[in-house]
């Protein structure tokens, strides 16, 4: 029997099969996935929890609690960035950053910057505020959406979380919501709740009218 140790999550081992790729793609096995002649346990993502506390929006928005977010009296627990998170999040500011200051269109903030989404104070990977509505307190959050919010995802974030949080920023305000997946080097496009377009990367993702004359191939994001 292996040692269990405490705080270490339990990797789950592939079990070899004699059943060839057709016949898995033919027959299925529930819970599991297929993978070069073994079956593997496919393991739930993880959600992280919710933290109860008395704090209102209003006292986050001023004091803020690094790593978490905001919603209806709970703190909301960040994922850790990874690397490949990190690195996609700094390329869309590389090629964001001289377009936007360039032609004075407004300001770019990394993922730690508040904004009040609604009901909600959202910390996203990027986010573009224009020029029109920067007049704010500089030493306090965003009492106010981004115009343009970006957030990158990976393989542990889970897909109606994220979806949610799209909503939450278009009901709030923000004119587009660009989502970038760290595995399928896809962006998708959320210019409402019903105008949604994916664009792989041979596509060219632009700023519209949210951040005018901006372009850029996808595949530069994920390079």
């Amino acid at each position: 029997m292996k040692e269990s140790h405490k705080n270490t999550p339990e990797i789950p081992e592939s079990v070899p099969t004699t059943m060839t790729l057709a016949e898995f793609l033919e027959n299925d096995v529930p819970g599991y996935e297929y993978s070069e002649g073994k079956l593997v346990l496919r393991s739930p993502p993880t959600v992280p929890k919710s933290v109860p506390t008395t704090m209102t929006l209003a006292e986050f928005l001023e004091n803020d609690v690094p790593g978490y977010e905001y919603a209806k009296g709970e703190l909301i627990p960040m994922s850790a960035a990874t690397r490949r998170h990190g690195k996609i999040s700094a390329k869309v500011i590389w090629h964001l950053y001289s377009h936007i200051y360039e032609n004075g269109l407004g300001e770019l903030y990394t993922a730690e910057t508040t904004f009040q989404v609604g009901e909600r104070v959202m910390k996203p990977d990027v986010a573009f505020v224009s020029t029109d509505h920067l007049d704010v307190d500089e030493d306090k959050g965003f009492p106010i959406p981004p115009d343009l919010a970006i957030e990158v995802i990976s393989p542990t974030d889970v897909h109606s979380r994220i979806v949610r949080k799209v909503f939450d920023y278009l009901d709030a305000g923000t004119r587009l919501v660009w989502v970038l997946d760290s595995v399928a080097k896809a962006v998708t496009v959320y210019r409402s709740k019903s105008d949604i377009e994916i664009l792989t990367h041979e596509a060219m993702l632009t700023g519209e009218d949210v951040v005018p004359g901006f372009t850029c191939p996808v595949g530069q994001l994920f390079e």
